[in-house]
């Protein structure tokens, strides 16, 4: 079966950017988002730390300044505690006096001025991100809270504040893509092992089943899981079955077609020779043998029957059922022909009851009647004559009778009955048959051929043995619908 296979190029591509890279990709960036999301308060948080210290360190080397002698502290100590803070001017208010630490002269103008004392969130991030990325060469002035003064005040170069801030920058990059590697390797793994490879497997499984769908071999094996994983498996196990056994199905009935066209080209050669030698023995009836005089009519109807159906169907290239040529006909004599279909089994001594009324007319196709009944009668005498029957004699009983603008005919015996397993597909074509070696067609078509009169075939409960039954509705019900 010539299925359209995959581009090498695409599955070659998605394997190198598959499922498994984009998930490892898709990991790593989402992890890098939720590092971005903690970068922001973090390092604000960082500068007001920052800060903080600075304030607290300021203090203290004011401490020391209170604490030095009258005539003051020398300029090198001076120096040495602004150093230690990182300011160029230190100042503290209490107790209603200024104190005043400073190394030269103070700047006589800041770029910009922080109060730590009462600081909104929203400013402190939007100043963080100013002297991160807009860093001014001016310094900057510094407010906070003291212990044991007021407030505290510094003058602070903004450059050691964002080389702080930029390496704190850093180590959170570095942190993060750390942390990102290491989840993304784990989400990685875990997926790969729990989705990843059963979806690669399904995908794979689809790829070479398509490549001979027909090959029991290929359809997949559920695993024992019960996700959805687990019922994805089962449920393409269950279409791959079908699939595979409708097209093993129909690729034997084309060979069945085609070997029917053969036998049916043959059979009709042979027919014709045997309607050449039944012309003679219907020729050779004036001799008076009653036999012969009985038997012959009924052989070139039959005869004639199946050479036009073997005809039919080589003309249609298949077992196609031209539509009924109705015509009005007594049933009776049609039924007394059916008599003889117990002879197929000689040995099973079968008693044939047919119970039709003489007047009783049925608007019907003959030969497509013909062919209904026999194969009802033919399937009972095959049923009887292998499983025989459990009340007496084995034996078939043909009634008919008009029901309404119907006639329903009924075909029953007392054999071993039809079977529960085989009444879901009973006039499904290979599929009903309920005798060992039978093909299963012959219901199939007279259900086909009940049908093309409008009518219907019904297999009813009986006490014992089959019971089917045919109707047949008059033309203009038929045309109608009824």
């Amino acid at each position: 079966m010539n299925m359209e296979q995959p581009h090498p190029v695409k599955w070659r591509l998605a394997g190198q950017f598959g499922l498994s890279a984009r998930l490892l990709l898709l990991t790593a960036l989402f992890v890098m988002i939720a590092e971005v999301l903690i970068y922001v308060p973090s390092i604000v948080s960082f500068r007001l730390t920052w800060l903080s210290d600075r304030l607290a360190a300021a203090q203290i080397a004011a401490v020391v300044l209170d604490a030095a002698p009258e005539e003051g502290i020398s300029e090198e100590l001076e120096m040495r505690l602004l150093n230690s803070v990182g300011a160029r001017a230190i100042a503290l208010r209490g107790g209603g006096r200024r104190s005043l630490l400073a190394g030269g002269d103070v700047p006589p103008e800041v770029d910009k001025s922080i109060d730590l004392r009462n600081v909104r969130w929203l400013d402190l991030v939007g100043d963080t991100f100013e002297d991160l990325v807009l860093p001014s060469e001016k310094p900057m002035h510094v407010i906070g809270k003291g212990m044991g003064v007021d407030f505290v005040e510094l003058i602070l170069d903004p450059r050691p504040l964002r080389a702080a801030m930029l390496e704190f920058s850093r180590n959170i990059l570095l942190l993060s893509l750390l942390i990102s590697l290491i989840t993304a390797s784990f989400v990685y793994l875990t997926l790969q092992w729990v989705i990843v490879r059963p979806v690669q497997r399904l995908t794979g499984n689809i790829a070479a089943f398509s490549g001979d769908p027909e090959d029991a071999s290929r359809v997949i094996r559920p695993t024992d899981r019960a996700d959805e994983i687990g019922l994805a498996e089962q449920a393409l196990a269950r279409m791959e079955t079908t699939l595979a056994d409708e097209l093993r199905q129909k690729r034997r009935l084309a060979q069945l077609g085609l070997a029917v066209s053969k036998i049916n080209h043959e059979l009709r050669n042979m027919l014709t020779t045997a309607q050449l030698l039944t012309d003679r023995l219907d020729r050779g009836r004036d001799g008076g043998d009653g036999t012969v005089q009985r038997i012959a009519p009924r052989l070139v109807a039959t005869l004639d029957r199946a050479i036009a159906f073997c005809e039919s169907t080589l003309a249609y290239g298949r077992a196609s059922e031209h539509l009924p040529q109705r015509q009005l006909f007594p049933l009776a004599s049609l039924v007394d022909d059916l008599g003889h279909l117990t002879d197929l089994a000689p040995g099973a001594d079968i008693a044939f009851e047919a119970d039709v009324p003489e007047d009783l007319q049925v608007d019907a196709d003959p030969d497509q009647l013909s062919r209904i009944l026999v194969n009802l009668v033919r399937n009972a005498v095959q049923a009887l004559s292998q499983a025989g029957s459990s009340s007496g004699r084995p034996g078939i009983k043909v009634t008919a009778r008009r029901e309404g603008k119907a006639v329903i005919v009924s075909v029953q015996d007392n054999g071993p009955g039809i079977p529960e397993r085989v009444r879901v597909d009973l006039f499904t074509p290979f599929q009903g048959s309920a005798r060992k070696g039978g093909a299963g067609l012959g219901l199939s078509i007279a259900a086909e051929l009940a049908r093309l009169h409008g009518g219907t075939i019904t297999l009813d409960e009986a006490e014992d043995g089959a019971c089917f039954k045919v109707a047949i509705p008059d033309r203009s019900s038929a045309e109608n619908g009824l």
